[in-house]
């Protein structure tokens, strides 16, 4: 067996200590959790001693040169994102950067520039959603035609977030976290939607801070045409009590619908065949062999097998950053009013700094 990676963490929050640290133990043998890194000392030296990590540092680059970790996963505020898996790639480390990537299109393409080709360093971000085992299903039965050609989705991720949620410092901010609930918390179904439904070509939206009253929004909508014609409309939401998420779509011979909130298995899934399906076809659809749920752990192991392989991972480069861009192509249209295309946003467009654009009126929240 090769020896195991060498793991380190940035940031030790609730998402390091809940998700990312409990699927680096999971792979046993194949992953050695050797540091992990927080601007407060106090707080990163818990969670080394909670989780039985045996360095602790509170400088990155230091970490970085004394620990030469193989692997490290990015686990801060999006603001921090570009710096540190920046200077993670130009240690020699393959980075795992939680989403939103970052703030911009503008820092994603600083990131791709410091990856190593050919074979890595790379930077995957992390968007778990796409590796359930069920959503490769539905994605094979699509692409290859089985159930014909789609026609109309819809994409929701309505959440409820209170007001404790935005009280810690830069929340809500575009400097902080480079938008709102569609950046932070829809952009995870909006990653599937594309993995499911390929390219987009243009996208008309509008967003309003309805109830939080921050810089970002709280709720926005759009209306999606992809390359292929396919038509779909996107709802993200901070201020829904019914919670859920969920993907539906129309294809010509079967409707495909997948409703969850954080993550999902096969039996989330429904199809439905349109009338004249041949029943066994229709259960040839259902089954979805070995099921394995969408997570952080089912990612990590692809990508840690790509490492080992010195192959680009999945939710990198190129592919990984189309749903950040059908994020700043939808505030572009919510500011401007504007329809816009796919591939528009560029080297010169304030948007391409910043999703938000040029700030404007914060909007008073609702009565």
């Amino acid at each position: 067996m090769s020896a195991p990676v060498r793991a380190a963490l940035v940031g030790t929050g609730a998402i390091a200590r809940h998700a990312h640290l409990p699927a680096l133990r999971a792979l046993g043998d194949e992953a050695d959790v050797v540091a992990a890194f927080d601007i407060d000392e106090q707080a990163v030296r818990a969670f080394c001693a909670d989780g039985g990590v045996p360095h602790a540092y509170t400088d990155l680059d230091l970490m970085l040169a004394e620990q030469r970790p193989g692997l490290v996963v990015i686990c801060t505020p999006p603001a921090f994102h570009q710096e540190q898996t920046t200077a993670a790639l130009r240690s020699g480390a393959w980075v795992w950067c939680e989403k939103p990537p970052c703030r911009s299109l503008a820092e994603y393409d600083a990131m791709r520039a410091a990856e190593g080709e050919p074979g890595g360093p790379y930077a995957a971000i992390v968007f778990q959603h796409r590796f359930g085992s069920s959503a490769a299903h539905v994605r094979e039965l699509i692409a290859g035609g089985a159930v014909g050609r789609p026609l109309v989705a819809h994409c929701q991720t309505t959440w409820y977030r209170d007001a404790a949620y935005y009280a810690p410092p830069g929340r809500g901010t575009w400097a902080v976290e480079g938008g709102g609930t569609t950046m932070g918390h829809g952009i995870h179904q909006i990653d599937l939607m594309l993995e499911l439904l390929g390219p987009w070509a243009e996208v008309r939206a509008m967003a309003g801070t309805l109830v939080h009253g921050t810089e970002t929004e709280d709720v926005s909508t759009a209306l999606v045409r992809f390359a292929s014609g396919a038509l779909a409309t996107v709802v993200n939401s901070a201020v829904s009590p019914d919670q859920v998420s969920r993907i539906r779509i129309d294809c010509a011979r079967a409707t495909l619908e997948l409703t969850h909130l954080y993550g999902y298995s096969a039996a989330d899934w429904r199809i439905t065949p349109a009338p004249g399906v041949a029943p066994e076809e229709a259960a040839a659809w259902r089954d979805m062999g070995d099921d394995v749920p969408s997570s952080h752990l089912a990612q990590l192991r692809a990508l840690t097998a790509d490492l080992r392989a010195g192959r680009r991972p999945r939710a990198s480069g190129a592919d990984g950053r189309t749903s950040l861009e059908l994020v700043a192509a939808l505030y572009k249209s919510a500011r401007t009013g504007a329809t816009v295309e796919a591939g528009a946003i560029a080297p010169g467009d304030p948007f391409y700094t910043s999703p938000g654009g040029v700030p404007g009126p914060r909007k008073e929240p609702a009565s």
